[in-house]
């Protein structure tokens, strides 16, 4: 996963999708929507930090403890599940800060440098997704710099490795209900994310426009399904 989603949605809608009643955090009723939420952003999270129950937050996209900083390890935006649950580097995010990211789609890139064309994924009933994902970030506590979430991620399966060979776990509400109990035992949480995320065959993908290479752009267009072969003719012309 090449690390951008789409939460074009308003946050109040995710939450009814999930069919969970939650509180919404002044930082979440402030935020807008967006067609290109990039790491490093503060994106929609769904988080039961705090004891009165589930709530609706914004939080940074990506993490990087102190000692790695000074090792120079880049900013980990996702988490392989082959590793998560057991490693120390987010085992004890996995352990106690299992949460989830509400979206409606994420973007991949195939190609050589320079010439990367980018593909829109969502599920084919256009409904809300819920990725599984980790935080070390507490509610009832300073957290560190370089607190964050990081995005569970899978390998690929059917058709969709021809995209990427890696995407998020996306769960289904009632799978990712139970991702999000904070009662659920870490070996359960494991068995849930291998095996129930929602299969390759529930997603469509296009090739968009690469007006979403740009951070800054947030329009619906951005998902609009575009001739790949059509826009590789076309820079062929100006090259």
């Amino acid at each position: 996963m090449c690390g951008r989603i789409t939460q074009y949605r308003k946050a109040q809608e995710y939450m009814e999708a999930l069919h969970v009643p939650a509180a919404v955090s002044e930082e979440a009723a402030a935020r807008e929507p967006s067609y290109n939420t990039p790491p490093g952003s503060t994106p929609w999270l769904i988080h039961f930090l705090d004891p009165s129950g589930p709530m609706i937050d914004t939080v940074k996209w990506g993490y990087r403890p102190r000692w790695a900083a000074e090792k120079g390890i880049p900013l980990a935006i996702n988490a392989r599940i082959e590793k998560a649950a057991t490693g120390r580097y987010f085992r004890h995010m996995w352990l106690h800060g299992r949460v989830l990211v509400p979206a409606d789609g994420w973007y991949e890139w195939t190609g050589k440098a320079g010439h990367k064309q980018p593909w829109y994924i969502r599920r084919k009933s256009d409904e809300p997704m819920f990725l599984a994902a980790i935080t070390n970030v507490r509610l009832d506590r300073e957290n560190p710099e370089g607190s964050g979430f990081v995005i569970v991620t899978a390998a690929a399966d059917a058709g969709m490795v021809d995209i990427h060979d890696r995407r998020p776990v996306v769960l289904s509400p009632d799978d990712a209900r139970m991702w999000l109990d904070p009662d659920l035992p870490a070996e359960q949480a494991e068995h849930l994310a291998r095996s129930m995320a929602v299969p390759a065959d529930e997603f469509t993908w296009h090739a968009v426009s690469k007006a979403v290479n740009r951070v800054g752009n947030s329009t619906p267009e951005l998902i609009a399904p575009v001739d790949p072969d059509a826009l590789a003719d076309a820079e062929d012309e100006e090259a």
